[in-house]
């Protein structure tokens, strides 16, 4: 069966999804649960991305020391520069696994440097959790690379171990990421097979994003699309088909505005978000300044079903402001959309704790 939207349906489907509509949820597990991650970005131009993310779900009642308190304690863990449930390592689990028998460069370069993985663990059984600068670089053979790990051997080993399940992200320090055995961080959970755990993933995909393709743009990380999970769809005006989940349709829909995350998954895939929200949008802080549209780390702006705008705003916080420097308008805002937009910007300035300069 294959499912026909319009493409205001399609966006609610995404929007109520996202947990973006009026209907807030409960506490920042359950906000994490349902989106399946969070990227973990420390760019804090305004907010580091994960607290931007709960913020825009949560509202003022999200403090981010929750989010630590749920890393320290381990209910949330970090893995691969995501934050995921604790328990959702057992989606990951046969994988690791695999890792050693995978050919390719790093497994033989782990082999080359099997005397340095076992310092590390030593050490961190000994000593851990560790900063990566508290454990010595001993490799025999460095890694080679044209772009900016190019002899960050330490580095690329901890990220060879975590693909492996030997270390694991325990916590952080400021930015810095603290290692720990993977044994002391992880619960301990059944593995599920290989490919099963895969369906999972795909499926929980789909369910947060609501609607998706079933093959889009390949991230290293973390897959965008969801294979074959859900039920086929078809957007009008929009070429190919999609992946639904069927448990959204005809779901009540009451939208609301927000203040988005450059990172945030409804705005992610960018070319998905030109197709059902027709949103031009660019991460512009790796630009000159003069050649930035919207600004340094521009928030894209949510009403109801549909993406309006950018706000360009910096916070300072040794000088206690958040200045709006513009607020870009996709299409002209109604004075509805005005007011909504501005107590969104006011509530942000005052869960950030500065005073707010327009």
């Amino acid at each position: 069966m294959t499912h026909h939207l319009s493409r205001a349906d399609a966006r609610r489907i995404a929007v109520h999804a996202q947990l973006l509509d009026r209907r807030r949820p409960a506490n920042l597990h359950q906000v994490v649960r349902h989106l399946a991650m969070l990227q973990v970005d420390p760019t804090a131009a305004v907010a580091p991305s994960a607290d931007l993310v709960l913020w825009s779900r949560l509202g003022s009642a999200y403090e981010r020391a929750d989010l630590r308190r749920a890393l320290a304690e381990h209910t949330l863990i970090e893995l691969l520069a995501l934050i995921r449930p604790a328990e959702d390592i057992a989606l990951y689990r046969a994988d690791m696994d695999l890792w050693a028998e995978r050919p390719g460069p790093a497994r033989a370069w782990i082999t080359a440097n099997d005397a340095c993985r076992r310092d590390i663990l030593a050490r961190l059984e000994a000593g851990g959790p560790l900063p990566s600068r508290d454990l010595p670089d001993t490799c025999a053979v460095p890694w080679g690379s044209t772009g900016w790990t190019n002899n960050r051997n330490v580095t690329m080993m901890l990220d060879c171990m975590t693909a492996r399940g030997e270390v694991a992200v325990a916590g952080r320090a400021g930015r810095q990421r603290l290692w720990d055995l993977a044994d002391r961080v992880y619960p301990d959970v059944p593995v599920m097979p290989a490919e099963q755990a895969r369906r999972v993933r795909d499926e929980r995909r789909l369910r947060s994003l609501g609607i998706a393709r079933a093959r889009t743009t390949q991230s290293p990380v973390e897959a965008w699309d969801v294979g074959e999970a859900g039920e086929e769809a078809e957007v009008d005006g929009v070429k190919g088909t999609w992946r639904l989940d069927p448990a959204l349709l005809g779901q009540p829909f009451t939208g609301r505005a927000a203040l988005l995350s450059p990172f945030d998954r409804l705005v992610h895939d960018r070319t998905r978000a030109v197709e059902l929200f027709e949103f031009e949008y660019l991460l512009e802080m790796y630009k000159p300044a003069a050649k930035r549209r919207w600004g340094y780390f521009a928030l894209p702006i949510l009403y109801r079903d549909r993406l309006v705008g950018k706000l360009d705003a910096t916070a300072d916080r040794k000088v206690g402001v958040f200045t709006v420097h513009a607020l870009h308008q996709d299409v002209p805002f109604s004075a509805a959309m005005t007011t909504a937009v501005d107590a969104e910007i006011a509530d942000l300035s005052n869960w950030l704790g500065l005073d707010l300069i327009r």
